[in-house]
């Protein structure tokens, strides 16, 4: 009996020995999983320099700036093209402001409103910011126009007279009201990637906020075909995204061709309604009187309080018809537009218009040549 009984203890003891090796074992190969640490953004005491009023502005005569962002080819190259901003120059009004107010007061007042201006919950001390930091600035850049009321409590436009509040449970929608960009607020999620929180969407021409509304930024632009996006773009956006502080602001420019003349919505790739919208359901070659070239003034600034990345996203909408006109522009646009690789080809729409708008583009330049245009007389700096 004894001896079964010490048969029995010891097959015992050498399973459990057999299965306290193997569990060390499986720890010794195992990786080690160690608790994501999430970054939380810690508010920086930062305040921007206050800006010197605008010189001479005025709602009838300050033209638009001739931002023209694209040059020579035969060379395309795709970086993230930014550059130091002016604090001064965060942003910029001019005399179409009161044509951008209305459309922009329209859709807003409109069924559509709360599809062009979102704010998710992460995003709501962001966007109060945002809201804050702009009245301060446009006080104090374009006194001729607005002004604050209530103790700073709301921001009044003197030439419409509307009063908008600085504390709203929509700031995003004021804010976008008093200024011809739109806005869109990123916020850092826990896996450190960036997303689309906030915005007021209001004048895009090609995509719609309700399509991008909390997605990171990679697939923001990957899920809009942007040429060359992952291979030479995605990491050093990450990466500067990540780094960037309150103090260093940035600006950068892109542009466009677009077939009708709606600034709001481009209806030419499909209604704004539609699901399949894009640049096959334009109709080829549209006369020149209703091609457009549009392009877009961007700042990114890290908000210090919140450390959301506010996006200004500043429109610019002319006639090809009448930037042809400029000297030395209709060479250097075709020639542009000839440079454009296949992808981003596609990704602008080429084949839809460029029959129409290289003539157009090839017979003014000739004619300014033959005026006494010479090229190398001309001098120009990117963006203009």
């Amino acid at each position: 009996m004894f001896e079964y009984i010490s048969i029995i203890i010891l097959i015992v003891s050498v399973i459990l020995y057999i299965n306290r090796s193997q569990s060390k074992k499986q720890q010794k190969e195992s990786p080690k999983f160690e608790k994501k640490i999430v970054r939380k953004w810690t508010p920086v005491d930062f305040k921007a320099p206050r800006p010197i009023p605008y010189p001479d502005w005025s709602i009838e005569t300050t033209r638009p700036l001739p931002y023209r962002p694209f040059k020579y080819g035969p060379d395309y190259f795709i970086t993230m093209g930014i550059s130091k901003m002016n604090w001064n120059e965060w942003i910029e009004l001019d005399n179409q402001w009161t044509k951008y107010h209305q459309e922009k007061l329209s859709r807003l007042s409109s069924e559509r409103s709360s599809r062009l201006c979102k704010i998710s919950p992460e995003a709501e001390d962001a966007a109060l910011e945002t809201m804050e930091l702009l009245s301060e600035y446009l006080v104090y850049r374009y006194p001729s126009l607005f002004e604050y009321e209530n103790n700073k409590e709301e921001i009044r436009i003197k030439l419409t007279g509307e009063i908008y509040p600085i504390v709203s449970s929509n700031p995003l929608k004021y804010a976008s009201l008093l200024i011809q960009d739109d806005l869109a607020l990123m916020i850092e999620g826990d896996d450190g990637q960036y997303y689309l929180q906030g915005g007021s969407i209001v004048l895009p021409g090609f995509w719609r906020l309700e399509d991008k509304f909390q997605m990171p930024l990679a697939q923001i632009h990957m899920s809009g075909d942007v040429p060359k996006f992952e291979e030479k773009l995605k990491h050093s956006m990450e990466r500067y995204f990540q780094k960037m502080t309150p103090e260093y602001p940035v600006v950068r420019f892109n542009y466009f061709i677009q077939t009708d003349g709606e600034l709001a919505w481009s209806s030419s790739i499909g209604s704004e309604d539609d699901y399949g919208i894009g640049w096959d359901n334009a109709k080829l070659n549209p006369p020149i009187e209703q091609i457009h070239f549009r392009s877009e003034r961007q700042t990114l600034r890290r908000l210090p309080r919140s450390g959301a990345i506010l996006f200004t996203i500043h429109p610019y909408f002319i006639p090809v018809t009448e930037i042809a006109e400029e000297p030395g522009i209709p060479g250097r646009l075709a020639s542009a537009i000839r440079s454009w690789p296949d992808d981003v080809s596609h990704y602008k729409g080429k084949n839809a218009y460029e029959d129409v708008v290289l003539n157009y583009l090839d017979n003014k330049h000739e004619q300014q040549c033959q005026n006494g245009l010479q090229q190398e007389n001309i001098k120009s700096s990117y963006p203009y």
